[in-house]
């Protein structure tokens, strides 16, 4: 199981679908899955109709054709046992995990 030191002052991390040998994970839909079970958790609480969304404090994504989940450290400050589950499954899934920030999308023209 891979351990992750993560810095304190982190804004987000970035969960990998493939592990350091390059071997990707499966289920081919697991970013969707984990970030449905933590849809929930979100800035101010759940709220009715909020399981249809995702949180977006954990958000799936694809980068350069890699299946990803962009994971906000408010999840960590504001439920720090969903955090820990984000954190352990990523480890125990042995998947590369980047300290990372998100950039905005920039205007077309």
């Amino acid at each position: 199981m891979a351990k992750y030191a993560l810095s304190k002052d982190v804004k987000e991390i970035f969960i990998q679908g493939v592990n350091a040998e390059g071997k990707v994970f499966r289920p081919s839909d697991w970013a969707e899955r984990l970030a449905g079970v933590l849809s929930s958790f979100r800035p101010g609480g759940a709220k009715p109709g909020d399981h249809i969304s995702y949180s977006p404090w954990c958000v799936p994504t694809s980068i350069g054709g890699v299946k990803c989940v962009i994971v906000q450290a408010a999840l960590r400050d504001a439920e720090p046992m969903a955090w820990d589950f984000v954190i352990n499954f990523a480890a125990d899934n042995e998947m590369i995990v980047s300290e990372a920030c998100s950039l905005p999308d920039w205007p077309k023209g």
